[in-house]
């Protein structure tokens, strides 16, 4: 048999998307480059690694197995090509974050410096939803992950980051001022929620469980930017962090309207399991946000103190 690193490569992305499609935006790849080397790869063995029902590409028992075993030649590979770098003098390794997809906003400027430094570092960065998030962290598949809610069914160690502040937000022409500190907005107006699983939507409907509240209409978007766009074009209110308005707020499309009960806060927690084994790669990293987070937070974050109700 004669199939490459790049082969299996490709393949475990097919694998772990279930899609040639997705499989080469996240590769930077074109469709019919990923789907040739797969061809080529299935070509070398007699057994189907993957096949299509309807439309939709399923992995078979035996290409999973393929796909177990590329995971752990491409670990290996990756080894030693940090060994490499080490006897050369380069810190080098992997630092593996899943981070909740508001946590986007903020984990790069906790890294960038990190990063910079450590040339010989590489950085996998899962952005996801909360539940996913917390999966990982289960299955120990990260160093690190950050979030604004800490599970409070699995064994870990945190470090806070930064304060997390929710505000209602609504668009340019939001009735501020007609019903400043009125819950009857959230009869009157439709509020826009985040999908099952996010912690923003968590958030939001405790608020409303707490004060005896209902929406009159219920929009439910998957992303927080979708979010973002959908309020400021005048669909609806919601409940944001405030992390990811910067640019909104300070130009006009947003604004905070001043509510009962707001700013909702927390803070961002980067967490990892209690008595994980960490990697030299993960112990410098841990070291350098316990030196490094205040004047990261006063450099890249005081902005978010000019927003007080």
């Amino acid at each position: 048999m004669h199939y490459t690193l790049h082969q299996l490569q490709i393949f475990l992305k097919i694998a772990q998307t279930k899609s040639i499609t997705k499989a080469a935006i996240e590769l930077n790849l074109t469709q019919p480059a990923v789907s040739i080397q797969l061809k080529r790869l299935q070509e070398q063995f007699d057994i189907p690694l993957t096949e299509v029902i309807g439309r939709q590409l399923y992995v078979t028992h035996f290409g999973s197995e393929i796909a177990i075993t590329a995971q752990k030649v491409l670990d290996e590979v990756a080894t030693i090509n940090y060994k490499s770098k080490t006897f050369r003098g380069i810190f080098s390794g992997k630092l593996a974050l899943s981070v909740v997809s508001t946590g986007k906003y903020v984990m790069p400027y906790f890294l960038s410096d990190f990063l910079n430094q450590n040339k010989g570092i590489d950085l996998v960065m899962d952005v996801t939803n909360k539940s996913k998030v917390v999966k990982s962290l289960e299955n120990n598949e990260v160093d690190f992950a950050l979030v604004s809610i800490l599970p409070d069914d699995i064994q870990l160690q945190s470090e806070i980051l930064l304060e997390n502040k929710l505000y209602l937000i609504g668009n340019k022409n939001a009735v501020s001022e007609i019903l400043n500190n009125d819950l009857d907005l959230f009869n009157a107006f439709p509020l826009i929620y985040r999908e099952e699983g996010s912690a923003t939507r968590l958030v939001m409907e405790n608020y409303l469980y707490r004060n005896g509240l209902q929406s009159s209409k219920k929009i439910q978007l998957t992303s927080n930017e979708a979010v973002k766009q959908a309020v400021i074009a005048g669909i609806g209110y919601s409940i944001m962090p405030i992390i990811g308005l910067k640019n909104e707020l300070e130009n006009g499309d947003l604004k905070i309207i001043p509510m009962k009960g707001f700013p909702i806060q927390s803070n961002w927690h980067l967490v990892w399991l209690k008595n994980k084994s960490m990697s030299p790669v993960a112990e410098a990293y841990i070291k350098y946000i316990r030196d490094e987070k205040t004047n990261l937070k006063t450099n890249y974050f005081s902005w978010i103190d000019n927003y007080t109700l």
